[in-house]
């Protein structure tokens, strides 16, 4: 990280130049990338102000603080950029990720979409889920439906080895569909 330092109508403090470079070389925790930062200590009477602008790739962060004390005021203005830095690099994984959805929704809806073109034209598809019809009695499956909060299971019968669908009805009872034939 490049750090420049310019003291403004006061003459040049080594150990406030080293106590402002220390504060912002901090900041090398949250960045991956390379940074520049520029700091400007001035002093006008009794005001102490100190002047952060921080240069992340391509984005400004700027903040001021004015105090009594110089090094007060380095305090502050560095509490003000880390708070700005994080919530720009929050903004940047957001939006990272949002990209990233939306690339998968777009690969998931065209996946969905070359399924539904294969079944017919003439059906509208809601919703495409794929699940393993595990092997069970009618009686495990009732057992099952009973201890999930779903309104529906599909299972492989044990003794048939068809494809069955055990369901919870209207009454709260319990309806099971067998494939015919």
């Amino acid at each position: 990280m490049d750090i420049i330092v310019t003291f403004r109508h006061t003459e040049p403090i080594e150990s406030l130049k080293t106590y402002a470079e220390e504060k912002v070389s901090k900041l090398k925790k949250y960045l991956d990338f390379p940074a520049e930062a520029h700091i400007v200590l001035s002093v006008e009477k009794f005001r102490h102000q100190a002047d952060v602008t921080l240069s992340l790739d391509g984005t400004r962060i700027k903040g001021v603080e004015e105090t009594g004390d110089m090094y007060s005021a380095i305090d502050q203005v560095m509490d003000k950029i880390e708070k700005q830095v994080k919530r720009h690099l929050s903004k940047i994984r957001d939006h990272r990720s949002e990209n990233l959805r939306d690339e998968d929704k777009s690969m998931g809806e065209e996946a969905e979409a070359d399924e539904a073109a294969e079944l017919d034209q003439k059906e509208l598809v809601i919703e495409i889920e794929k699940m393993v019809a595990k092997p069970m009695d009618p009686e495990e499956a009732a057992m099952q439906l009973n201890l999930s909060r779903q309104d529906f299971l599909v299972f492989r019968n044990a003794k048939s080895r068809e494809i069955n669908v055990i369901y919870r009805r209207g009454d709260n009872m319990l309806g099971l569909i067998e494939p015919q034939g």
